[in-house]
């Protein structure tokens, strides 16, 4: 038999107070661990994009100096 949503928050509203706080770490701490492998997957496809593109010569790089530089520029530094 599986519960409801609506039977689960009753259920956790009868817990002793640290109980509760300790399932809802839990729940938090997989949800940030499900996100943070999501977001470290999409970066990894973006990495590897932008490096084929560069080394295909679509793009080109930007020295180092010379983006900080406009960096600086744009906020005033």
């Amino acid at each position: 038999m599986s519960l409801t949503v609506d039977q689960i928050v009753e259920a956790v509203r009868r817990l002793p107070r640290e109980q509760s706080v300790e399932l809802f770490d839990l729940l938090l701490a997989e949800t940030i661990d499900s996100v943070d492998l999501e977001i470290q997957q999409s970066w990894k496809t973006e990495i590897h994009r932008r490096i084929a593109e560069i080394e295909s010569g679509a793009e080109t790089g930007v020295p180092g100096e010379e983006a900080l530089a406009e960096l600086r520029r744009v906020i005033g530094r």
